[in-house]
């Protein structure tokens, strides 16, 4: 049986970072060139907490001025952490239990990087497409993969319709309707467009 999926395994090892004292319009400006919906707030090189682009957009709404406001006036110092060495079910389990859809990785205190929902599911996407599915055709054993179909001598075994839910590579979003679309998996929306 195969050894579970670490959270080292699939973590992000470059995220973007921010200070107490940087401004949130420089922050805002980061966080859009970096597409990052996060920033981990470092003081030296230890994390103290965490700005979200809610976070910002909501202190925009409060109509406060994002050049002269800091990170260090909106941001979260409730930042979850996991251990590198969890594994994937595991660290998902936590990310439900605290509401979040990301969490910071760390090891004796330093961080290492960072695990996102996007990133359990993209690794739970792969563990579950190379399946071992033995089925015997004329004294022979193929073993097929989810999106391939069995073939023997031109006999399609299995439709090759791929399995229907997962994250659209344009979007980001988790559905259920994907569909293989110029080498792409989309879903309804984007396949629109």
């Amino acid at each position: 049986m195969n050894e579970p999926v670490s959270v080292r395994e699939v973590m992000n090892r470059e995220y973007v970072g921010a200070s107490e004292s940087d401004t949130l319009h420089e922050t805002a400006e980061l966080l859009v060139r970096e597409e990052e919906r996060a920033a981990v707030v470092l003081r030296g090189t230890d994390p103290i907490g965490v700005v979200k682009q809610a976070d910002i957009l909501a202190h925009v709404v409060e109509g406060e001025a994002l050049a002269s406001s800091t990170v260090g006036d909106v941001m979260s110092d409730a930042v979850p952490s996991l251990s590198p060495d969890a594994g994937l079910p595991e660290a998902r389990d936590q990310l439900v239990a605290w509401s979040t859809s990301w969490a910071l990785v760390t090891e004796d205190g330093d961080l290492l990087g960072t695990l996102t929902e996007h990133d359990i599911l993209a690794a739970a996407r792969m563990e579950g497409d190379v399946t071992e599915a033995t089925t015997p055709i004329e004294d022979q054993t193929q073993i097929a993969t989810t999106g391939q179909a069995a073939t023997t001598g031109g006999e399609t075994a299995a439709d090759d319709s791929f399995e229907e839910q997962g994250i659209c590579s344009a979007c980001g979003t988790f559905t259920r309707n994907l569909a293989s679309f110029n080498g792409q998996l989309l879903c309804t929306d984007c396949r629109d467009v």
